[in-house]
């Protein structure tokens, strides 16, 4: 049985995403799950900042949005310095993080790494953020996202996913055929 967590690995690798910036932790271990069977390379920074810098970087040079597996609360708080620069510059970024499980949503608990509203912190430095409810989504939101990226102004897009749903059954989605993104690389030089 694949989990949500490790379907969207593997629906990355079909968008052709084959680096990802993060610091490992005990709200993100079902991503990490998914890496380890994945021809993805994981890249851990000291900080959050600087995944989001180096997910930066990565799309500046490569051609292709940057990566980040975060975790809820401070990893949320320390990647946005990032987020902003590369939305003021339009580079492709995509910030994976968790959050609290679906019924303690919002619920201010003081649970651990708990912040009120992660989409709202976010909310002016990237082109969306949205909360994963059903592991069912996943698919559409992030053919939603590489469409970002492939517009005019590519720029950060933020999915953050509940706990609960990360270790949801979704087998089912495992995929078959995903679209490729491509995006301009760096000019030539003159």
């Amino acid at each position: 049985m694949a989990t949500c967590g490790e379907v969207l690995v593997k629906l990355l690798e079909g968008y052709g995403v084959d680096h990802v910036f993060g610091i490992p932790g005990v709200h993100t271990v079902e991503l990490y799950r998914g890496l380890a069977g994945s021809s993805i390379r994981h890249v851990t920074p000291r900080h959050e900042q600087g995944a989001g810098f180096m997910a930066d970087g990565y799309a500046r040079t490569r051609g292709k949005p940057g990566v980040c597996f975060i975790i809820t609360g401070p990893g949320m708080t320390n990647i946005t310095t990032a987020m902003g620069q590369a939305y003021a510059d339009s580079i492709p970024m995509l910030v994976i993080s968790s959050v609290q499980s679906r019924d303690q949503l919002g619920g201010g608990r003081g649970k651990l790494h708990e912040l009120p509203n992660q989409a709202a912190l976010v909310s002016g430095v990237a082109a969306f953020s949205h909360t994963l409810m059903s592991a069912d989504d996943l698919p559409q939101v992030l053919a939603r996202a590489f469409a970002v990226f492939e517009g005019a102004r590519p720029r950060p897009v933020h999915i953050e996913i509940p706990l609960d749903v990360l270790v949801e059954p979704a087998d089912h989605l495992l995929p078959g055929r995903v679209v490729r993104s491509s995006r301009a690389g760096a000019a030539p030089q003159a």
